[in-house]
């Protein structure tokens, strides 16, 4: 490892896999961290790591962010100029019934990766953020100038409060961090808990898949591919102070276009060449009906706004779940 590596956590998961692989492809050294831990299949979160695993430019770490001493080492050993912090327990339902394991992996163990970086002159803290944050906003689209201060779930609750902290420690120790929004990330090794994936095992299982609010949900799919390169992008783009402001930014990234789920659900009965078995059912708990982000400010500071259309990110989705499952 070159002095010069960047350290991604989560880099067993979806988002971190696709950030490590693209940052390898850039010529960078890329320290990755992961639990591998059970809330879903672990096996995929290997066949991620075996592929990165084949870039000799790739460093694994198996730790959970919550272990203090575990934390400290790695950074007093590395010292990263930049890190990328992926790594978070995920979910809005299960949040509902398991809500110490957000409090241990997005409480504490974000504090630990901020220590780290206050403590080992790190230039630059990119973090994942999440749409969730907007809690019961009605006014579409989603702005970052929008007041998020009524989440309507821990896991938004504890997303909000990652970006306080950040923004803390951006005041007190003049650390640069960038908390990056996601709006419904999806895309080839996506997770299995999400939407897409979801619907298309039960399509192909021929089981029914389940439309919460009876079908009438949009969300602001955004393609991983779409996602990773902006985060290249604002990897580099430090945040700049003025006028002693802390150096602290936070950025949506959506696709600008929200999609009908039934719509979705569509284009996956094409692709797959099977039809889905409805089952409607009411709203949950910590679910909203729309999301949609406002993504001016990014393409102001680095020109760029995800953009891929809906019917080719799940193409792409459907091609990768067919050759990955058989």
């Amino acid at each position: 490892m070159s002095d010069q590596a960047i350290l991604v956590t989560g880099a067993a998961g979806f988002i971190g896999f696709h950030a490590a692989r693209q940052l390898l492809a850039e010529g960078r050294d890329v320290v990755g961290l992961d639990s591998l831990n059970d809330y879903y299949d672990p096996a995929l979160k290997r066949s991620r790591l075996d592929l990165l695993r084949a870039d000799r430019r790739f460093s694994f770490v198996h730790a959970n962010l919550a272990d203090r001493p575990a934390m400290n080492a790695l950074f007093e050993k590395h010292r990263f100029a930049t890190v990328v912090h992926l790594a978070a327990q995920a979910g809005v339902r299960y949040s509902i019934d398991h809500p110490h394991a957000y409090a241990d992996a997005n409480l504490e163990g974000f504090l630990n990766v901020l220590e780290g970086c206050r403590h080992n002159q790190c230039r630059h803290l990119v973090y994942a953020s999440s749409s969730s944050v907007y809690g019961a906003n009605a006014k579409l689209p989603f702005s970052v100038e929008d007041r998020a201060d009524h989440p309507i779930s821990l896991y938004a609750a504890t997303k909000k409060a990652n970006e306080l902290m950040a923004h803390s420690y951006s005041h007190l120790y003049r650390l640069p961090t960038t908390g990056l929004r996601f709006f419904t990330i999806y895309g080839p090794w996506g997770r299995p808990d999400m939407a897409i994936f979801l619907f298309a095992r039960a399509i192909m299982q021929g089981e029914p898949i389940k439309l919460f609010n009876h079908g009438k949900m949009r969300r602001d799919f955004t393609y991983i591919d779409d996602v990773t390169r902006v985060m290249l992008r604002l990897i580099d783009r430090v945040p700049e102070t003025a006028s002693g402001a802390a150096p602290a930014r936070v950025y949506n990234v959506g696709n600008h276009k929200p999609e009908e789920l039934m719509q979705v659900v569509a284009l996956l009965e094409q692709e797959l060449g099977r039809e889905a078995i409805r089952e409607m059912l009411p709203m949950q708990p910590g679910d909203v009906p729309a999301t949609y982000a406002d993504v001016a400010d990014l393409m102001r500071d680095v020109g760029f706004r995800p953009d891929t259309p809906i019917a080719d990110g799940i193409r792409n989705f459907v091609a990768w779940y067919r050759l990955h499952y058989n």
